[in-house]
């Protein structure tokens, strides 16, 4: 829809309601106004039947009634009542001259009729009705739906006073038929009056927003030229009217809209840019300073939601006194950028903040702030420092091991044929040949166990509880753990939690045997080796607890390259964290560790959480 239908559409219909809202006003009060009537000319009734009723019983004490019993006085004012020709005469022209009485009745104090318009119900009890008032004093809806409802009679009553005392009542009925044959006519008339007011509107509401918005078109081009940064033509831009005026303006907004969208799109370029590193925390601050930007990791650094920092300025972020306020104030006031500034946090944490402003033809517009943890930089660094070495080293491996097979074979081969010419030599050159042929076989071993190293490995993944795989691992152990002195403790999650991974689990298995094995190995005084599970948003956490003599600091750096070991002469072998390592490597996991010498080493697993599969059972009988 164009905006000049839009805008017709809301000015015409703001009319109509107008119009319908009068109308409707109208039509209440004229329905009101007519109950008022009725009700009046119905109070007329019952004070001329009252006044009628008190003349047709004279003074009592002036005939041989007996005024002390009350039955008695009763008896004869009822018999002066229904005997009054005058009062019965005006009884029947209450019902016959007015067009909305339906009835009219003198009732004694115990609610029976006297004298009635229908004789049939003199002498008894008259039923209760309901004020012609709730009628008259309803809503206007409620006084629509009581009228055309079903027929109903309301009652018009004053006391009746005679011989000085109160003796019932006068009743005059209403009745809605007769009503809504009253008023019909006239809210028929009213209603027509009302609709042909609403249409009048209507149509004149149309033409005349219609007329007003003519010159609509002509702006909405102006706003399409000077959004496309066009000029506007010479002869619409100079006018003096109105019309003129306001295409000079949107010329210029459109020059000022199309310089914004420049120093926009410069600074969308910049924020991309940086946004590629996800890790880090990012605060985009604009020219007076306050946040139109926020990263979901800064978060983390400032302890807050990001809907409580959007809109704000870097005094209200940051003047909470913490370390990262005192860094980031003064470097802000002083228009001082920070390159990669780094200190320690409240929690303990190292952080590193670069402040960067950004500017645009020397003009600044705005402030770019980049939080990351530094521990997690270097662990990055580290991981892929590893990585790096590990694929040297595998590199190295496959060729050297293609390079000494080789002898090995040919070695082999001839020492085979002397052992063979050899046969009738001497016990002791018999030995020598048997010893050189077992080292050569050994070597051949060592050579093979690196080819397997380096071999890309076809993984059998399927998904798997890793609280199994845990506790094969330490049914593996025990016995090797027991000879040390060591107990092996599971501290796993109950079993409606289940810790699912995609993984191999021959190889996953031997990854963690690993590490529980050199756990044990590190516990030479025995102890207690833990093995943990958990769910860590969406990864799986699995930890080696040990209790033995820790990492030496400058060995840590090295702990997983192949061949590496800190056990000396005492049978490592330096393949078994590098095996680890690779392993997880395969599995798009992690390995890491904390240790501490004298206080034992925890190494962590980490594993994606294996995505929940369909039921296809579920899923079969839904389809059914």
């Amino acid at each position: 829809m164009s905006r000049k239908f839009i805008i017709v559409f809301a000015i015409t219909t703001l009319f109509t309601a107008l119009v319908v809202g009068f109308s409707w006003i109208y039509l209440s009060q004229l329905l009101r106004q007519r109950l008022l009537w009725a009700d009046e000319t119905a109070s007329q009734l019952t004070n001329q039947l009252e006044y009628a009723a008190s003349k047709a019983v004279p003074d009592l004490t002036s005939t041989r009634v007996d005024t002390n019993n009350p039955k008695a006085m009763r008896t004869a004012i009822t018999n002066y009542l229904q005997t009054d020709t005058n009062l019965n005469d005006m009884l029947e022209a209450v019902v016959g001259n007015s067009r909305i009485i339906y009835d009219a009745a003198i009732i004694d104090p115990n609610g029976v009729a006297i004298l009635d318009t229908n004789p049939a119900l003199n002498g008894k009890p008259v039923p209760e009705r309901a004020r012609l008032g709730v009628l008259r004093d309803a809503s206007f809806r409620r006084q629509l739906r009581m009228l055309y409802g079903p027929a109903t009679v309301y009652d018009v009553s004053i006391g009746l006073q005679l011989d000085g005392q109160e003796f019932g009542s006068v009743r005059v009925g209403v009745s809605t038929v007769f009503l809504r044959n009253e008023l019909t006519p006239k809210l028929q008339q009213a209603a027509f009056f009302s609709v042909v007011a609403i249409f009048c509107s209507l149509v004149l509401a149309a033409m005349v927003s219609n007329v007003a918005l003519g010159p609509l078109k002509a702006i909405a081009r102006n706003l399409d030229s000077a959004s496309a940064g066009d000029l506007l033509p010479a002869e619409e831009s100079g006018s003096d009217d109105e019309v003129g005026l306001v295409s000079l303006k949107i010329a210029h907004l459109g020059r000022q809209i199309r310089d914004t969208n420049q120093i926009f799109s410069a600074l969308k370029d910049n924020v991309e840019q940086v946004m590629t590193k996800l890790q880090d925390g990012l605060m985009l601050f604009t020219r007076d300073t306050r946040v139109v930007l926020v990263s979901a990791s800064a978060e983390k650094f400032l302890g807050r939601p990001r809907r409580e920092i959007l809109g704000r300025t870097v005094e209200e972020i940051f003047s909470d006194g913490t370390v990262l306020g005192a860094v980031v104030l003064p470097a802000f006031q002083k228009q001082r950028p920070l390159v990669q500034y780094e200190f320690e946090a409240a929690d303990g944490r190292r952080v590193q903040v670069s402040l960067d402003f950004i500017q645009e033809k020397g003009t600044p517009i705005g402030a770019l702030l980049t939080m990351r943890d530094a521990e997690s930089v270097r662990r990055i660094e580290d991981e892929i420092e590893i990585s790096r070495r590990l694929s040297a080293s595998g590199r190295l491996t496959r060729g050297v091991a293609h390079e000494v097979k080789n002898p090995i074979n040919a070695i082999v081969l001839h020492l085979q044929l002397l052992q063979n010419k050899l046969q009738q030599d001497d016990p002791d050159t018999r030995r020598h040949m048997d010893i050189i042929g077992n080292e050569i076989h050994r070597l051949d071993r060592v050579v093979q166990i690196l080819v397997d190293f380096t071999r890309p490995r076809d993984l059998r993944l399927e998904d798997v509880d890793l609280r199994k795989i845990l506790e094969n691992v330490s049914a593996l152990a025990a016995p090797d753990a027991a000879r040390h002195g060591v107990r092996i403790v599971q501290e796993l999650p109950n079993e409606d939690d289940a810790l699912m991974v995609r993984v191999d689990s021959d190889l996953m298995k031997q990854a963690i045997l690993n590490l529980v094995l050199n756990g044990v190995q590190a516990m030479t005084e025995g102890g207690t080796l833990t093995l943990k599970a958990r769910r860590h948003d969406e990864m799986i956490l699995a930890e080696v607890l040990d209790q033995g003599s820790g990492i030496p600091p400058e060995a840590q750096e090295k702990i997983f390259e192949l061949y590496f070991t800190t056990k000396g002469d005492k049978g490592g072998s330096g393949i078994g964290l590098a095996q680890t390592y690779q392993i997880m490597q395969w599995h798009y996991g992690s390995v890491e560790f904390d240790s501490i010498v004298g206080a034992g080493t925890t190494f962590r697993l980490r594993l994606p959480a294996a995505v929940a599969k369909p039921d296809r059972r579920n899923n079969e009988e839904m389809t059914a």
